[in-house]
């Protein structure tokens, strides 16, 4: 993940949910990708490094633990900027240009100038980051198969190059709920509509209270249709109990439930989720020795694997051998 700012409910319910899960079957590296913080934020990186603490607080608060996978700052391990630059001496421009995400926030992200070679070559430094590792299995949701799909095509021309060298990594296909933001858009940092993970209850509660709902429920009495509305989207999301969600369902249908009550039902369920996540958050809050030691020992692991990629990967491009 990139530490462009604090993780929100939306990254708890996709990609951490099943981070979380990935880590008691396999052996799973997680990184802080600073390199591609600096992508989008060139111009001011004083909060880099500030992000970077808070991704680490918000993952291993939300249940990610050190002890069972890989978690370190991706510029702490420089062989992903080498293996970086060896794939990009490779890659055809044509095939960063046609990547969706890539037009997506060229439209979508107005604020910052966009027009610098990391952004258009973002998927290199990504390929950079699953092959150094000789991943497998890269656990993504099916919007982002896209981007998996450049780093197989990277392999494949590096291999039929120099050799059968990288892996090519497969897909894990994980399932990725919608979270809307509190505009009705996909929930975002950069389109400022997120919820954060580390909000106090307090603030969850005001950004829920006021978020958008159905549009055609302008007063009370009128009826809405739960599907037009990114309140039920989240209920889908943290409301398990069924038959209070059977209920809200019909109750907005029939305008027998308001949106106020609605919110504060899911408010509640909300609760129930982050009431272990902020006592974690607490407890590694307070130890910024624990903090850094956790991002140490990460790298250090990360290093033995890293450098042997490294090593094959320039014996096989024919580099005179290192000392």
């Amino acid at each position: 993940m990139r530490p462009t700012g604090k993780l929100h409910l939306g990254h708890l319910a996709g990609a951490l949910s099943n981070w979380i899960k990935l880590q008691d079957d396999y052996e799973c590296v997680y990184g802080i990708v600073d390199w591609h913080a600096l992508m989008s934020d060139y111009a001011d990186s004083s909060k880099i490094r500030v992000n970077c603490r808070e991704v680490l607080l918000d993952w291993l608060s939300s249940g990610l633990d050190p002890d069972k996978c890989i978690i370190c700052v991706q510029s702490h391990v420089p062989q992903h900027a080498e293996l970086h630059l060896a794939l990009s001496m490779i890659t055809p421009l044509g095939w960063l240009q046609r990547c969706p995400t890539y037009k997506e926030q060229i439209i979508n992200i107005q604020n910052k100038d966009l027009s610098n070679y990391a952004f258009l070559g973002y998927p290199v430094l990504m390929a950079a980051d699953i092959l150094l590792y000789k991943s497998h299995l890269v656990p993504v949701g099916e919007d982002q198969s896209a981007h998996l799909e450049i780093s197989r095509e990277i392999v494949r021309r590096f291999n039929n190059f120099y050799g059968e060298i990288l892996v090519e990594p497969q897909i894990l296909l994980t399932p990725t709920p919608k979270v809307p933001g509190t505009d009705g858009r996909k929930m975002s940092k950069s389109y400022g509509n997120a919820i954060d993970i580390s909000d106090s209850p307090e603030d969850m509660w005001e950004k829920l209270r006021t978020m958008m709902t159905d549009p055609a429920r302008e007063k009370r009495k009128d009826p809405g249709t739960p599907e037009k509305c990114p309140v039920w989207d989240i209920h889908k999301v943290f409301n398990n109990d069924d038959a209070q969600k059977a209920e809200i369902h019909e109750g907005c249908m029939n305008a027998g439930i308001g949106c106020v009550e609605c919110k504060k039902r899911l408010r509640d369920h909300v609760e129930r989720v982050m009431v272990p996540i902020r006592e974690r958050r607490a407890y590694y809050e307070k130890d910024e020795d624990l903090l850094a030691d956790i991002l140490i020992q990460g790298a250090s692991k990360a290093k033995i694997i890293a450098q042997e990629t490294i090593d094959q990967v320039v014996t096989a491009i024919g580099f005179v051998p290192r000392g």
